[in-house]
């Protein structure tokens, strides 16, 4: 007992206990700090720009070519991907075709949706084989686009430019009437060409024949840019097999940079942040907690 009370003689009971009320406002004071408080609402519109984005992407079995790899559907898909972390604020759908012309996503800014959508697309996705690349021009253009303005639309086109008498360039011309912009993707080799894996009966790989002869698809550069040269500011890319497919950079050079449309506009109440008060004064009753001795004025 003796040696407890010389070591507590030097002990200040009310100072430790002022200690710990120091402690605990800072920590309290702290919490508040996280919570992040704010006043002073002040209501602010914001006003949304964008335009409105097709994806005609080619579903025929020529697409499953693997000169650009993995083949040209699934490098197409993934471009897709990549365009939809680009956007900002434009609304896009996405048209399969093939022997016919399908609407796999309707116009919306909902990228969540897209990306589930394009998870699902696979040569499978029309019904019919061929390519039809006029159908598909119509079905956006008919189906998928609104036809409140003549302008902010865009189609960009994912073909080997292989074309089954659809009359794509008539399309594209309806299309620009309706202030449609065409921007068209080639993929493939426009003089070699590439072989088409498909898997026979008995479950061994194989390339596409006809006439005992492997077919090789080569891209018709020619087609896709007399389609494009029909509408205003058309564009066509030619992706070689050694060349990389960046849906994002076409957007950057020629959709972000061209005229938007105003969307629907949003009203968000900002705040005034005055979590910083609350900081300072958890940083100083902490820190003076550290200076207030515990032992007894003599």
């Amino acid at each position: 007992h003796d040696m407890l009370r010389k070591i507590n003689v030097g002990v200040s009971l009310e100072r430790q206990i002022f200690k710990s009320v120091l402690i605990t406002l800072g920590f309290a004071v702290l919490i508040v700090a996280l919570t992040r408080p704010r006043w002073n609402p002040k209501p602010q519109q914001i006003k949304r720009q964008g335009r409105d984005i097709v994806v005609l992407l080619d579903t025929s079995r020529s697409m499953l070519a693997e000169d650009i790899r993995p083949n040209r559907l699934e490098r197409s898909k993934q471009a897709i991907q990549d365009l939809l972390e680009q956007l900002q604020g434009d609304r896009i759908g996405i048209v399969t075709f093939a022997g016919n012309a399908t609407v796999k996503c309707p116009l919306t800014q909902d990228y969540a949706f897209v990306r589930m959508a394009l998870t699902d697309i696979s040569t499978e996705s029309t019904t019919r084989g061929g390519t039809l690349i006029g159908d598909a021009i119509r079905k956006a253009t008919i189906d998928v686009f609104d036809n409140q303005s003549r302008e902010f639309k865009d189609i960009i086109l994912i073909t080997d430019g292989d074309d089954h008498e659809s009359f794509p360039e008539q399309a594209a011309e309806k299309a620009a009437e309706q202030g449609i912009r065409i921007i068209a993707v080639g993929l493939g080799d426009e003089d070699t060409g590439a072989r088409i894996p498909i898997t026979d009966p008995q479950g061994n790989q194989r390339y596409l024949m006809y006439n005992e002869e492997e077919v090789w698809i080569k891209l018709n550069g020619d087609k896709l840019r007399e389609i494009v040269s029909v509408t205003e500011g058309g564009l066509y890319l030619g992706v070689g097999p050694q060349e990389s497919l960046d849906l994002g950079q076409i957007y950057e050079i020629a959709i972000a940079t061209a005229e938007k449309r105003e969307l629907e506009s949003m009203t968000l109440t900002q705040y005034d942040e005055k979590f910083q008060i609350f900081l300072v004064l958890a940083m100083i009753l902490l820190i003076s907690e550290v200076f207030v001795s515990e032992r007894k004025r003599l």
